[in-house]
Formats: C-alpha cells, sequence, structure tokens
C-alpha cells in the first residue's frame, strides 16, 4: 500500500528579540539604527518562504510520481481491460485504489503547506513599517534631492557620493516617487520622477507601469507649472499610444484652447510668443541676485560645503592645541587635543574624546529606548514631534550604567561647568535623510517659559559628540555666519549660547544637515545657567 503522508520541513517562527520591543507605527524611517532591525526581519522571512517552498517542491514531486505511476497502469489495463481485471489481484487493487489511495491522493493535493510561512508572515506584520514610514521615505529622497542638487538619474542609477552598496531603482520605484509627490502636490518633483520612469520605459526596462499611465502623470504635472506647450507635446504622445484615452482627448482640446488664447493676447500685446516669459525669468534673477540670501538656501549650501565665510585672516586665527583646562588634575599629563572650528561664535572640537567602546555602550543603551525626537512648542512648552526634525532620541542616565557618569563628568571637567543641573544624556540617531532644521538651542525672550519646569535657568551652552562618520552629508551648520563642522567619530564639538551677561547669543542658531549617506549618531549634552555663577560669572556688558 502506498502512503501519501508528506513529512513537511518544521516552519519555525524565527521571531526576532529586537522585536518585542516594536509597536505599531514607530516611525522607522526617522532611525537607520532601528531600521537595521528590519533587515533581519526580512531575513527571517525569506529563510521561512524558502522552507515554504521546498514544502510544496516535496508535496508536488510525490503527486508527480503518483500520476507517471497511474498512467502507466492505466495504460497497461486498458488494452485488455477484461483480461486484466480477470486477474483478482487486479481487480482488488483497483477498489482499492479508487476507495482508498485517490481519497489519500485528495488529501495530499489539498494539504495546507503554507501555515508556517503565512503565521510567521502574520505576526512578524505587525512589527511592518506603516505608510506613513513609506511616505516619510519617499520625502526623505525628495529632500535629498533638492539639498545636495542630485538629478533623479544619479539618485535612480545609485551614484551617490559615499555609497557602498550601489542599487538600482526601479521604474515602479521612480513611479511611486513621483505618485507620492504628486498626492502632497509637489508637481516638481512629480514631473522629475515620472521622467525617470520614462526615461527607464524607453530604455527597455520590463515594467507592470505602462507608458500611458507615466505621460498622464507626467503631462499634468507639466500643466500644473505653466508650461502648456510641453505638457501638449506629452499629451499628443499619450495619444499615438492609447487614441481612446478620455482624460488625455479632452486636455488635448483644452491646452490647444489656452495656448490658442495665450498667442492672441501676445499679439493684442505686440509681443512676441515667449518673450515675456523669457524677460520675467530674467528679472526674477535679477531681484534674488540682489537681495539677501534666504535662511533656506544659505542652509542647504552650507551642507553641500559652499557657501562657508571662513577668510584666509580670520582662518589664520585658530589653531589647534593640547588643552588640560587650566591643569585639570587628570589631564595634565594626557592633555586632550583641542581645535578651534570657528571664531564668532567660538566654537571648538575635542579629539578623540569619546572611545569606541563607550560609544559602542552608550548606542547599546540607547538603541531600545529610541522614540521619535520631539521639539518644545515655543508657546505651549509642551513637547511634539516635527516635519523638521527627523531623527530619534534617548535619556541616558548615570542609573542606566555608571559609564554615563564618566562621561558626564569629562564634559564637566573640560568645560569647567556643573552637571548636576544640565540636561540628561540625550542620544540621537537620524533618518533617511535625518536633519534638524535651522533652531536655536537656547530660550529666547519671547519664550519665558521654555525651561521653566527644569528650574534650572536658561541653556548656557551646547557639548555635541560625534558617534559616528557619516559618509556624505549630515554637517552642523551654522547659516548666519556662514559656518559648517563635519561629524568625526569620536570627537565633540562645544559652543556657548548665552553671553556671560546672559544675553542669548543670536549667531548659535544651527541645523543638522541631512544625511545623504550613511549612519549619523550623535549625544548632546545641554548645559544649564544654574550652578555656573561661580564658574563662569555674569559680565555686565550685554554681548560680552
Amino acid at each position: 500500500m502506498l502512503s501519501f503522508r508528506m513529512e513537511l520541513p518544521c516552519l519555525c517562527l524565527l521571531l526576532l528579540n529586537c522585536l518585542q520591543s516594536f509597536s505599531a507605527g514607530n516611525d522607522f524611517y526617522t532611525s537607520i539604527g532601528q531600521m537595521t532591525d528590519l533587515l533581519y526581519t526580512e531575513k527571517d522571512l525569506v529563510t521561512s518562504l524558502k522552507d515554504y517552498i521546498r514544502a510544496e517542491e516535496t508535496k508536488l514531486e510525490k503527486i508527480k510520481v503518483w500520476a507517471e505511476k497511474m498512467e502507466s497502469l492505466s495504460a497497461a489495463a486498458t488494452l485488455d481491460p477484461e483480461g486484466y481485471l480477470g486477474n483478482p489481484v487486479n481487480a482488488f487493487k483497483l477498489m482499492k485504489r479508487l476507495n482508498t489511495e485517490w481519497a489519500e491522493l485528495e488529501s495530499l493535493v489539498l494539504s495546507d503547506t503554507t501555515d508556517g510561512f503565512v503565521s510567521n508572515l502574520t505576526i512578524q506584520r505587525q512589527y511592518f513599517p506603516t505608510d506613513e514610514d513609506q511616505t516619510g521615505a519617499a520625502k526623505a529622497l525628495l529632500r535629498l534631492q533638492d539639498t545636495y542638487r542630485l538629478t533623479a538619474n544619479t539618485i535612480a542609477t545609485g551614484d551617490l557620493p559615499g555609497a557602498k552598496h550601489k542599487t538600482f531603482m526601479t521604474v515602479e520605484d521612480c513611479y511611486e516617487l513621483g505618485k507620492i509627490a504628486y498626492s502632497d502636490v509637489d508637481y516638481y518633483h512629480t514631473e522629475l520622477w515620472m521622467t525617470q520612469a520614462l526615461k527607464q520605459l524607453e530604455q527597455g526596462e520590463e515594467s507592470n507601469i505602462d507608458k500611458v499611465t507615466v505621460l498622464d502623470y507626467l503631462s499634468y504635472s507639466i500643466y500644473q507649472q505653466g508650461e502648456i506647450d510641453r505638457a501638449l507635446d506629452y499629451t499628443k504622445q499619450l495619444l499615438k499610444l492609447d487614441s481612446e484615452h478620455q482624460r488625455a482627448n479632452g486636455n488635448l482640446k483644452y491646452f490647444e484652447f489656452q495656448l490658442e488664447k495665450q498667442r492672441k493676447a501676445d499679439e493684442a500685446e505686440g509681443k512676441e510668443p515667449g518673450k515675456k516669459e523669457t524677460t520675467e525669468k530674467k528679472e526674477k534673477s535679477k531681484k534674488v541676485s540682489n537681495h539677501q540670501i534666504p535662511e533656506r538656501k544659505k542652509y542647504e549650501m552650507l551642507c553641500r560645503g559652499e557657501g562657508i565665510k571662513m577668510t584666509p585672516r580670520r582662518q589664520s586665527r585658530l589653531f589647534c592645541r593640547y588643552y588640560d583646562n587650566n591643569h585639570n588634575p587628570k589631564y595634565v599629563l594626557a592633555p586632550v587635543k583641542q581645535q578651534d572650528e570657528w571664531d564668532r561664535p567660538y566654537i571648538v572640537r575635542y579629539l578623540d574624546i569619546l572611545s569606541e567602546t563607550e560609544i559602542e555602550k552608550v548606542k547599546q543603551l540607547a538603541k531600545p529606548r529610541l522614540r521619535r525626537a520631539t521639539i518644545s512648542n515655543p508657546i505651549t512648552g509642551v513637547l511634539e514631534t516635527a516635519p523638521y526634525r527627523i531623527s530619534k532620541s534617548a535619556w541616558l542616565t548615570g542609573y542606566e550604567d555608571p559609564m554615563i557618569d564618566v562621561i558626564n563628568q569629562r564634559i564637566e571637567d573640560l568645560t569647567g561647568l556643573e552637571m548636576d543641573t544640565a540636561e540628561e544624556l540625550q542620544v540621537a540617531n537620524y533618518g533617511v535623510g535625518g536633519q534638524y532644521e535651522p533652531h536655536f538651542d537656547f530660550g529666547r525672550k519671547d519664550e519665558p517659559d521654555a525651561f521653566k519646569e527644569l528650574g534650572t535657568g536658561n541653556r548656557i551652552a551646547t557639548w555635541l559628540f560625534y558617534m559616528s562618520d557619516v559618509a556624505s552629508g549630515g554637517a552642523t551648520v551654522f547659516p548666519d555666519v556662514g559656518a559648517a563642522v563635519w561629524p568625526k567619530k569620536g570627537s565633540a564639538v562645544f559652543w556657548y549660547n548665552l553671553f556671560p551677561s546672559g544675553e542669548g547669543d543670536y549667531s548659535t542658531r544651527h541645523a543638522a544637515c541631512p544625511v545623504l549617506v550613511g549612519n549619523k549618531w550623535v549625544s548632546n549634552k545641554w548645559i544649564h545657567e544654574r550652578g555656573q555663577e561661580w564658574r563662569r560669572p555674569c559680565s555686565l556688558k550685554e554681548t560680552d
């Protein structure tokens, strides 16, 4: 008797321990550090999927063997049916096959080998990124494209500066970016990415997305930007592929009507077509060049390494030195390396100030505590998330590990400032295109309640550790003064936010540039006024 029992491989649910701390809607895109766990989740799912494939292949192989055996037996039996069944053994086996063995085969065919894989997928799906994560990552790519002036083709072909793992984007990927931009009424980026999708289709890339769909988005996004003649050209291309396209036929008539209307208006004013637009563009360009550059432009320029305002004369006054903070006993025999980064405001960097062991320990402590970074609402004082701060942060105290107290003491020894009234060590990991747009660390006069709950006064100074090198992007920039400080693993930068008089130094307005390639980890210590009365005496002059 044949047996058709399936001995299926055990489809283990290889759930990762790290996922236990996750929750739905966890803003994965705001932290590269936590996104790494998703790679292991996907690897686990692939293992489970391959187990399922092997089970299906085993099942099909058994069915195939049975079918071939029955085909051979039936071929021989039907040549002489009566003679074949004249053998009582053959008659018995026929009854047995049809009554029992075909039923077993039916059970085999109907057996479900998907349980292990589906169960694993169902359990892990609750830890998957959400639509918000996908949209957030897409908008991050668009932000990087603008900040670093990258073409869609550069991103799509993976030619990013500093990238170790080159990845190509498919037509579907480009189309998805264009759609997300379109949903956000961002027709400029819609055009860029639909053009890239069309280019790849014309180069012969196979895709489920057809040219008609892409051209439909492309023509409309160009029309929304006021270029009716180009929108008309793309509409005509679309209709060559699908002459019955209802929306395109309607747009064709509308675009032609608008162009004719524009032509008549130009003739009535005695102007050549297109001349008005050219003149307007020149005037617009002239106006922009004559005005002060907006902060956003300054910020983006500094992120690209442009517009840094450091003259050779000022540069000559910046030095590097061995520093022991007025013969602090801990550093007399082993002073630290200190270098000037900027003169006004005075920004200093300490090199090799955090060891590899300390960095890894801080990251290990912070990772399970990372939550979406917040900002203090200037009106209500309530902490809230903001689209201009894309990172996750965690707060660490000496209770978590004695090493945190050691690090805090090191900051006190080197700055000479009291740490008891400082905020806890904040650790931050930036996400896809992670950034923090221009902001002040200190509370301004129009924010009297900024740090009222702490009862330790304003933020007198900022200490910032860089806990990773960044392949491309991720600088700390000061738009008002044209300064840029680049991440260097194990180093820290320090500056005062307040003058000795207690007045805020508005030149310390700074930003964290988007991370183009790499994983940026930082930790910072915000030092407050209380406790510094004898360590940094007050000045009688406002800006001293």
